[in-house]
C-alpha cells in the first residue's frame, strides 16, 4: 500500500485461530509485514509463496500464508496529519529490523541510485521498510515528515534518524539499530553499512532528530 493509504494502525495484535484454512484475506490496515509476522514467517517468504513482485497488497486479496491457521486481525482507522502513519509492530523485538536492514548492506552508494546499480541514503531506508511491507517517500526530506518525532533519549531500533550534512534539513537518513549503531548508505565509504551513530563525531555533530514509523 502507498504511504498515503497507510493511515491505519493495527488496534489489536495479530492472532491465530485453530482453523484449517491456509489463506488470509487482506483487510484495511494490513501490511505484508504484519501478515507475515502473524503467520510466523517473513515478508519475502510470503512474496515467494504468492508470486508477488512487490510488497504492495490490495484489500480483499487472498494470500497463501503457508500455515495451518487462519490469521485474524482487528483494525481501527485513525486520523493522521502526516503522509505516513505509525505502524504497530509491538512484540517483534529488534530481530526483524536487523534482518531487514542486513538484506541491503554492502550495496554500492550512488547519489540518486534506486536499484541494483546502487542506492543512496533514502533509497536504502525505503528498500528496508518496503521489505517489511511499509511504504516510505523517496527522499530523506520527505521521510522527515513521516511517522512521529522521537527524542534522542527514547530512540529504539527501527527509528529513522536524520542529519544535516549539506546545510539543509534532513539531507541524510539512516535507521537506528539500537546500541548506538545505525544502518545507512554512506557516501564517504561508498556503500550501505552499519556504523556508530553518537560515538562518531561526524554524525553526532550533524544529528537532527528521529521519526518513528514502527511502534
Amino acid at each position: 500500500m502507498k504511504a498515503s493509504q497507510i493511515l491505519l494502525t493495527l488496534a489489536a495484535a495479530l492472532s491465530f485461530t485453530g482453523a484449517s484454512a491456509a489463506t488470509y484475506t487482506v483487510k484495511p490496515g494490513d501490511t505484508l509485514y504484519s501478515i507475515a509476522r502473524a503467520a510466523g514467517t517473513d515478508a519475502s517468504t510470503l512474496m515467494r509463496q504468492n508470486g508477488l513482485a512487490s510488497t504492495t497488497i490490495k484489500v480483499g486479496a487472498k494470500l497463501e500464508t503457508g500455515t495451518k491457521a487462519t490469521v485474524t486481525t482487528a483494525s481501527k482507522p485513525v486520523t493522521a496529519a502526516k503522509p505516513a502513519a505509525v505502524v504497530t509492530t509491538a512484540g517483534t523485538g529488534n530481530a526483524y529490523i536487523r534482518t531487514a536492514a542486513a538484506r541491503f548492506l554492502g550495496i554500492r552508494y550512488v547519489l540518486g541510485g534506486n536499484g541494483s546499480n546502487g542506492i543512496d541514503c533514502s533509497s536504502y531506508t525505503q528498500a528496508v521498510f518496503r521489505s517489511m511491507g511499509i511504504s516510505l517517500p523517496r527522499t530523506a526530506a520527505a521521510q522527515w515528515s513521516t511517522g512521529r518525532a522521537v527524542s534522542r533519549r527514547d530512540l529504539r531500533a527501527g527509528d529513522l534518524v536524520f542529519f544535516n550534512t549539506t546545510g539543509r534539513t534532513a539531507s541524510h537518513v539512516g535507521i537506528y539499530m539500537g546500541g548506538g549503531m545505525m544502518a545507512n548508505a554512506n557516501s564517504y565509504h561508498g556503500r550501505s553499512m552499519i556504523e556508530p551513530l553518537f560515538s562518531n563525531a561526524y554524525w553526532a555533530s550533524r544529528y537532527q532528530g528521529a521519526r518513528r514509523v514502527l511502534n
